[in-house]
């Protein structure tokens, strides 16, 4: 009886002691605490693609927490990471959804930043997401269609590139081609080297004729400025008179100073018109009298 007791005892006791090992070994995979020393964060994504909760928290590349629980928001999600009370995350801190391994597994990665002020635990922080293999699967697949044409296109590219290569009338084209560019650079280098001295003198003379150009620039420089100077003058003049003339032509045309009221008055014009056919009728009537009987002139003077 003593033994069955004492049986039972162990495989009680070896039963606790095993959940207390399996519950410890539990919480320690799962980053749990019994401890409560922990705090939270509030971190808004776009997109978590896959991360679940309890899923790992790393600072720097170190575990130091875990996801807590997720909320949408409109186009976001807000997730909530627990971490441990010894986490100094500054102002700065950035938060991103990686991948955690070729598995597809997602963790936050969170860098702490090197700001002196700490962060507001109390704020909802913007985070990035990394694309992994599986989105960038993704993405490659929703641009096969343009790959494979682009592929296609190559392919015709360079089947079209090795029809002309295997060619010969093309091959004989450029080799003729490169064949006749190496007599010509042939040519030209005998021209050149027979024309050598000529060549020479030509630069030289050149170089003696800028030589001279430069000094006598250089001993007029005087004059030629004192030239512009009274060219800029004499231009500045023209445009004045020009003005000057402009002006007196369109007074002239207002009938604003006298020529224009002699030359547009049509009142002025009548008489002088007037007094011209007057003076004419006076003229033949002296003429007249001057071939007949003489010049009559009737005068009573009384002088007394």
């Amino acid at each position: 009886m003593k033994d069955t007791s004492r049986t039972e005892v162990k495989v009680g006791l070896t039963v606790i002691v095993g959940l207390i090992l399996f519950i410890w070994i539990l919480t320690w995979a799962k980053g749990f605490s019994i401890s409560g020393n922990k705090k939270s964060i509030l971190v808004s994504f776009k997109n978590v693609s896959g991360l679940e909760i309890g899923d790992e928290v790393s600072v720097n590349g170190v575990k130091k927490g875990e996801v807590g629980d997720f909320t949408i928001s409109g186009e976001n999600v807000i997730v909530e990471l627990i971490l441990d009370d010894n986490v100094q995350l500054q102002e700065d801190a950035t938060f991103r959804i990686a991948m955690l391994d070729l598995m597809g597994g997602k963790k936050v990665e969170v860098y702490p930043g090197i700001s002196n002020a700490p962060i507001n635990y109390s704020l909802t922080h913007l985070g990035t997401y990394t694309a992994d293999i599986a989105s960038v699967m993704a993405m490659v697949g929703s641009v096969q269609d343009d790959l494979v044409s682009s592929i296609k296109d190559m392919k015709i590219t360079l089947n079209t590139l090795n029809n002309y290569l295997i060619d010969k009338k093309l091959n004989d084209d450029i080799k003729n081609s490169i064949s006749n560019l190496s007599n010509a650079s042939k040519k030209l280098n005998l021209i050149i080297d027979e024309n050598k001295e000529s060549l020479n003198k030509l630069i030289k003379n050149s170089s003696e004729l800028t030589e001279e150009a430069k000094n006598l620039l250089e001993k007029n420089k005087d004059d030629l400025s004192y030239s512009f100077s009274q060219m800029k003058k004499l231009i500045d003049e023209t445009n004045t008179l020009m003005s000057r003339v402009n002006l007196f032509t369109e007074e002239t045309k207002n009938k604003q100073n006298n020529i224009g009221k002699l030359i547009y008055d049509e009142e002025l014009y009548k008489n002088l018109s007037k007094s011209i056919t007057q003076l004419n009728e006076l003229t033949q009537l002296i003429l007249e009298q001057i071939k007949g009987d003489g010049f009559k002139v009737d005068a009573d003077v009384d002088l007394f």
